[in-house]
């Protein structure tokens, strides 16, 4: 197998055979020759209905046509300047006119950045230094996120490289808690800058905020002066045009950006409101640069993807997650499955417990070795999901009615097998 060939190759020269962890698993990942539409071809001819999709970012599926052109186009014309361009300023307007928080946009190159830009601005406005972030929620890959679940208290690094020191203003409560938030608040209200969420938490698998909590979230930070950011990176422009804060009617004052806004290549973006952004350099001192900021091909990119997203396509797009996880409950039911099936518009997951998911601690309980097997077995019948229980899964507007009833069958067949 070509796949095995080049993982044990690749183990020589890249930490684990991978350049992401969650791209791991045994006894080892296929290697992609190329995707088109709903579809992924390995380099041994197999062929996978994939619903990780980039992990997000390809809500429009594979190689689509209108970007692959527009791409081409700009490449022509070359591939970074370190000058601006007019695209930037039409794509800014773009989340501006449909992201309700947005007065202004600052690109940057992905999720990681923008929620570390977001901290720091946050941080620069309110001259505070603390933040909260909630239990199993994963903010990108740098120091001040990157914490172990803890109750109430400073946590520790949940990595090694990491110093304490680092992480010793971050806190953390579960989510889906007034109360817990509410008491950390009273104790340290003084010193917290923001509170950073991801308004459904789809690093964890996928669960949504309770009623009412988004809104709770809002008004405590409102009373108390500290932002609110949403980690939309992946929610953004997946929910609906305008993401989570128009899905859910709640309005932050920081959102961070990524995976859709750039049409399938590497960028993120911070926005918010004028007098919390006016603050980022060149116009005030909290300082925020890269070289790739804005990037052209980018750009060009999510330009042209987020025009193609009108109601009409969220409203097709929404009713095919709506008749797949029909499907999936028609099979838990059928088979008195015990288990947790979730999602929302064009998100889904299931978790290995029969008992609620609401916050980290209790998706935690799901078993992991059932759901190995389910996507083994799911592999074998060539459909492609996250190999983790605590990713979420996507659909695209390449999915056909076709590719999901397909996928029902292999559910329920894997279903079975990792039930038995």
């Amino acid at each position: 197998m070509k796949s095995e060939e080049l993982f044990i190759e690749s183990q020589n020269y890249l930490p684990g055979g991978v350049d992401s962890p969650v791209r791991a698993f045994k006894p080892y990942p296929f290697f992609v020759e190329k995707g088109k539409g709903s579809k992924l071809w390995d380099v041994d001819g197999n062929i996978y209905t994939d619903y990780c999709l980039g992990y997000g970012p390809l809500i429009m599926g594979h190689a689509p046509e209108n970007i692959i052109k527009s791409v081409y186009e700009q490449i022509q014309k070359g591939t970074t300047y370190g000058a601006p361009t007019q695209k930037e300023i039409e794509l800014a307007k773009m989340v501006v006119n449909n992201v309700p928080c947005a007065d202004m946009v600052r690109f940057v190159n992905s999720g990681t950045e923008a929620t570390m830009s977001a901290i720091r601005l946050a941080r620069g406005f309110t001259g505070k230094k603390k933040i909260i972030k909630f239990e199993g929620s994963y903010h990108g890959a740098h120091d001040s996120v990157l914490v172990k679940s803890g109750s109430g208290a400073a946590c520790l690094p949940d990595s090694s490289g990491v110093p304490e020191e680092a992480t010793i203003n971050t806190l953390s409560v579960p989510f889906n808690d007034e109360e817990s938030l509410s008491s950390l608040i009273e104790l340290e209200k003084d010193e917290i800058a923001a509170i950073i969420v991801e308004p459904v938490m789809a690093n964890i698998g996928c669960i949504q905020p309770q009623e009412g909590y988004l809104e709770f979230l809002r008004k405590i930070t409102k009373e108390n002066n500290i932002i609110l950011i949403f980690d939309e990176v992946i929610t953004g422009f997946r929910l609906s045009k305008g993401g989570a804060q128009e899905y859910f009617d709640v309005t932050p004052d920081l959102v961070t950006l990524g995976k859709i806004i750039g049409g399938g290549f590497p960028m993120g973006a911070l926005a918010g409101k004028r007098e919390i952004m006016e603050l980022i350099a060149p116009c005030g001192g909290v300082y925020q640069a890269g070289t790739f900021n804005g990037n052209p091909v980018s750009v060009t990119a999510g330009l042209n993807t987020l025009k193609s997203l009108d109601y009409q396509f969220y409203n097709d797009l929404n009713e095919k997650g709506r008749f797949l996880r029909r499907g999936i409950e028609d099979i838990l039911d059928d088979h008195d499955f015990n288990l947790n099936l979730v999602g929302l518009a064009s998100m889904f997951q299931i978790y290995f417990t029969g008992d609620e998911v609401k916050n980290y601690k209790q998706a935690k309980k799901a078993d992991v070795g059932k759901f190995g097997v389910y996507f083994q077995e799911l592999l074998k019948n060539n459909i492609f999901i996250p190999p983790s229980q605590f990713e979420c899964c996507f659909l695209s507007k390449s999915h056909s009615k076709e590719d999901i009833e397909k996928t029902l069958e292999s559910i329920e067949s894997s279903l079975k097998l990792a039930l038995k």
